[in-house]
């Protein structure tokens, strides 16, 4: 029976019964004992499921940097990928599913070293992302291979095979929802009724032409996102190494505690502006449908984790947490009367954002614009704008070492005096805000500060409005 408030039957999927997305990341399996963890969570699921699994850690990694090193041999990462996916797997098999296994990984292997011979001659930004996805590839067969031994009927998926559709740049690509789905009647809905168990790559899918597209660094969380949307899910669970949302980092606020139940608006601020529990765009598939989200600890698995719906659960306190995004800078443009010249701000923007560039915050004056980015992205950014020689660009200018600060709590544009007593901590903290982002969430309050006092602000901001 589904749990209360889940629908226990969707339409356009055609089953009754209850359905989960499963999604463990690299930590989750990256390890033997981590495997068998995550194996024993999805052999103990009784529900209906499908798998997303990430590249193990560090793999990815390793992959990127090859492609940037043009000295590094390619037997080198063969072998350490051979070694990676092999040996967390020694001694779970028997002898011949073993040698199936070892087969299979060399069998992937073998392609993926002529992917890499044809990269030294080709630079193409498709073969980058193929290359870059190649540790989901080998995670579905290890998955696969280990969830079938325990007697769990299971069949490893690459996006290609799923049919997961990407749209957009290479290396930022962005999944078609429609698209997806359609194709998911045909693949992944059929094995489930079955009572099968796919267990899908995460991290890419494939564009119109048949090539990977990647989703960015962490796209693995919105990968499941998308699977859980294609297949109309009632609960996808993202599997990690943290034991869900907290009130505060617990590096800067020993003190922080779990946040058991979240609206998606809180997660996705709270994901966008510094929490690395879960990728921001993992909210948005999820919410369309009104798809639980829970992200639980892989290595504590009978923690409660954070429950993420649509159900506004009010805080007892003004805030519910506070995140920390730092290395960024403010990137100030002045004009006169920029107010009046809204096509000098667009051209900006568009200037700014042309090459991939975030934008964590914006704010205009009469004649200032104001742009918080990356500390890595601000050569690019600059560069951009010089080209566009622009002749009503007076003066520009770059503050560094700056932090945005995420205060997120339930109605803070309707609270009275929200703001006011959020500010009052900041002075005491003797920091001085640089920027403030207000109005366009009805749930956060963002605003800059110099690095040197931003984790002072936290930790005040959480003592005084939050509590241990």
């Amino acid at each position: 029976m589904a749990a209360k408030g889940w629908k226990d039957t969707h339409d356009e999927r055609g089953v009754g019964a209850l359905i989960k997305v499963l999604k463990f990341g690299g930590t989750s399996v990256g390890s033997a004992q981590a495997l068998d963890r995550a194996i024993n969570i999805i052999s103990n699921e009784s529900a209906k499921k499908a798998v997303v699994v990430s590249a193990q850690s560090g793999v990815t990694n390793s992959l990127i940097a090859w492609m940037k090193d043009d000295t590094q041999e390619i037997d080198s990462i063969i072998s350490f990928l051979e070694t990676k996916y092999f040996e967390p797997v020694k001694n779970k098999l028997d002898e011949t599913s073993k040698q199936s296994y070892e087969n299979q990984i060399r069998e992937s292997l073998l392609q993926l070293r002529k992917l890499l011979e044809r990269y030294r001659n080709n630079l193409e930004n498709s073969l980058q992302d193929a290359i870059a996805s190649w540790g989901e590839r080998l995670s579905v067969i290890m998955v696969s291979s280990l969830l079938n031994a325990h007697g769990v009927d299971s069949v490893p998926m690459n996006a290609e095979d799923a049919g997961i559709v990407a749209l957009g740049v290479h290396g930022n690509g962005s999944a078609d929802l429609d698209a997806t789905t359609k194709n998911f009647r045909k693949t992944i809905l059929p094995l489930i009724n079955c009572g099968k168990t796919p267990v899908i790559t995460g991290y890419y899918g494939c564009g119109k032409d048949g090539k990977p597209i990647t989703f960015g660094r962490g796209g693995s969380d919105y990968s499941a996102a998308v699977v859980a949307y294609a297949i109309a899910a009632d609960c996808l669970e993202i599997w990690t190494d943290v034991d869900g949302f907290m009130t505060a980092d617990p590096r800067i606020v020993p003190n922080a505690r779990t946040i058991k139940e979240m609206d998606y608006g809180e997660a996705g601020e709270l994901a966008y502006f510094g929490a690395k529990v879960l990728h921001p765009r993992t909210i948005e598939p999820v919410r369309r449908k009104k798809i639980r989200l829970l992200v639980k600890n892989t290595f504590n698995p009978e923690g409660s984790g954070t429950l993420i719906h649509s159900l506004r659960s009010p805080g007892k306190t003004l805030l519910r947490s506070v995140a920390i995004k730092s290395d960024l800078s403010i990137l100030k443009i002045y004009s006169s009367e920029i107010a009046y010249q809204p096509g000098f701000v667009s051209d900006l923007l568009n200037a700014i954002g042309e090459d991939g560039v975030t934008t964590y915050a914006i704010s205009t004056s009469l004649s200032t614009f104001a742009v918080v980015i990356p500390t890595s992205e601000v050569p690019q950014a600059l560069k951009k704008i010089n080209e566009l020689k622009e002749s009503r660009m007076e003066k520009l200018m770059v503050k560094n070492n700056m932090s945005l600060i995420c205060a997120v709590g339930d109605n803070m544009i309707d609270t009275m005096g929200v703001a006011a007593r959020i500010f009052q901590v900041v002075e005491e903290a003797q920091a001085n805000v640089e920027l403030i982002s207000e109005g366009a969430s009805d749930i956060a309050l963002n605003f800059v500060v110099p690095s040197d006092r931003a984790t002072d602000v936290v930790r005040m901001l959480h003592d005084r409005y939050i509590g241990g």
